[in-house]
C-alpha cells in the first residue's frame, strides 16, 4: 500500500501562483511514478502532468505547459506541482497518484494505482 496526502491547495486570483505538495508513505518511493490530475465540477478526471521514478523526465498536458512544473523530491518522499500564472478555468480538486513501474506515459486515470484525497485549487477571475 501507498498513502498519498496533498496539500498547498486554495483560493487565488487569476495569474497567481500556488504550489502543490504530495507526501507520499508505505513503500519504495522510486519504484512509482508519479502524476498530478485534476477533477472539475461535472467533467471527468483528466491528466495534468507526470515525473519518472528518478524525476530525470516529465510530461505535461498542454493545457498547463508553460505554466505548472511537476517536481520530485526522491530523499524526501515527496512530489509537488508549481502552478504559476493560473486561470479561472484551473479551478478543480487536484490529485497526486501513483503508479507502479510507471513512466511518463503514464497518463491516463485507469493506470494508476493508489490516489489522494485530493486538494482544492479555486482560481478566482
Amino acid at each position: 500500500q501507498v498513502q498519498l496526502v496533498e496539500s498547498g491547495g486554495g483560493l487565488v486570483q487569476s495569474g497567481g501562483s500556488l504550489r502543490l505538495s504530495c507526501a507520499a508513505s508505505g513503500r519504495t518511493f522510486t519504484n512509482y511514478a508519479m502524476g498530478w490530475f485534476r477533477q472539475a465540477p461535472g467533467k471527468e478526471r483528466e491528466f495534468v502532468a507526470v515525473i519518472s521514478r528518478s524525476g530525470s523526465s516529465t510530461y505535461h498536458a498542454n493545457s498547463v505547459k508553460g505554466r505548472f512544473t511537476i517536481s520530485r523530491d526522491n530523499a524526501k518522499n515527496m512530489v509537488y506541482l508549481q502552478m504559476n500564472s493560473l486561470k479561472p478555468e484551473d479551478t478543480a480538486v487536484y490529485y497526486c497518484a501513483a503508479k507502479e513501474w510507471g513512466t511518463v506515459m503514464s497518463r491516463t486515470v485507469l493506470e494508476y494505482d493508489y490516489w489522494g484525497q485530493g486538494t482544492q485549487v479555486t482560481v478566482s477571475s
